[in-house]
């Protein structure tokens, strides 16, 4: 473990940290832009991290302690799973960790511990709302496990660093394999960070929300949390979508100089990201919840797609 490394990955976790709150805030205030709406402020996410946490926490009086512990466990596991993606170097003392069977299990034991937290008041809404995240993880992963695996093929391993290096220094080319990826890897994105058009994150119906639902017992420091971990998911979905197809910008293990560049550029990434993401969303209708599975399911089989044109064709 080199000195370099240990810094790389600090400040991979530290930009993780920072970035989240404003990628969520960026991405609410395009869409309000696009609406011809009054857009909120920029730096809003993180004036209501800063209330939250200066709240008192209410706890239901029947809660177990995992209820309790859940907000922990799962911002813990959105922040290991921010520090595993190469998103400024590839120099990370976690890199053998950093695989993408790892990183697709980080998410499922996040997704596990809220929907139990959320059962576990015994409210209908959380009840509802556990059943309905299940259902969309069930989904999702096996199609975003598939769009991993596409570009694994390329780079003839599963570490998310080894696609990083191979995928960054090969010459520009168009792959039909990574094509159909990153539209199955965008579609699982909206449906994993509760976006338009399969949640929307900006209301509170009963009847249609997702994420919402599984959080309305928390308030305070527990409902703080649970907030920048949601921001930390969007955050750590964005980056791995960046390191899959836009790998340009990273910095390899023996180029420290092009770690002062890695930032900005990362920050540029981002923030062109989030336009698009508010594009799609502002562009998109919320659909109903029994079309979800139609919406995962098309997305999985243009993962599948993508895995047999690179094994196939090997394009």
């Amino acid at each position: 473990m080199t000195l370099l490394g240990t810094f790389s990955q600090l400040l991979e976790i530290a930009a993780a940290l920072a970035l989240a709150p404003l990628l969520t805030g960026w991405v609410n205030q395009c869409r309000a832009w696009m609406q011809n709406k009054s857009a909120p402020g920029l730096l809003l996410p993180y004036r209501m991290l800063h209330k939250l946490f200066n709240k008192d926490s209410v706890v239901a009086e029947h809660a177990s302690p995992l209820f309790r512990s859940a907000p922990y466990i799962v911002f813990g596991c959105m922040t290991l799973a921010c520090a595993i993606i190469p998103t400024l170097s590839t120099d990370l003392p976690l890199s053998p960790a950093a695989d993408a069977i790892a990183l697709v299990g980080l998410f499922a034991l996040a997704r596990v511990f809220m929907s139990l937290a959320a059962m576990d008041v015994g409210t209908a809404f959380g009840s509802l709302g556990a059943r309905r995240e299940m259902l969309i993880g069930f989904l999702a992963e096996p199609a975003l496990l598939m769009v991993l695996f596409s570009a694994a093929l390329i780079s003839k391993s599963t570490s998310l660093t080894t696609i990083v290096d191979t995928l960054g220094h090969r010459e520009l080319a168009i792959y039909p394999s990574l094509a159909f990826a990153g539209v199955a890897f965008a579609m699982v994105s909206l449906a994993e960070n509760a976006r338009v058009p399969v949640d929307n994150p900006a209301t509170h119906l009963e009847l249609t929300m997702i994420h919402e639902a599984l959080i309305l017992e928390y308030s305070g420091r527990h409902l703080a949390l649970l907030e920048w971990a949601a921001s930390l998911k969007l955050f750590a979905y964005s980056c791995t979508g960046l390191a899959l197809f836009f790998p340009w910008g990273v910095a390899q293990a023996d180029e420290p100089v092009a770690l002062l560049l890695a930032l900005p550029t990362l920050v540029l990434k981002l923030a062109v990201g989030g336009f698009a993401l508010a594009f799609l969303e502002t562009v998109s209708a919320k659909m109903r919840i029994f079309r979800v599975p139609e919406f995962l399911g098309t997305a999985f089989l243009m993962a599948v797609i993508s895995m047999l044109i690179r094994i196939l064709l090997e394009a």
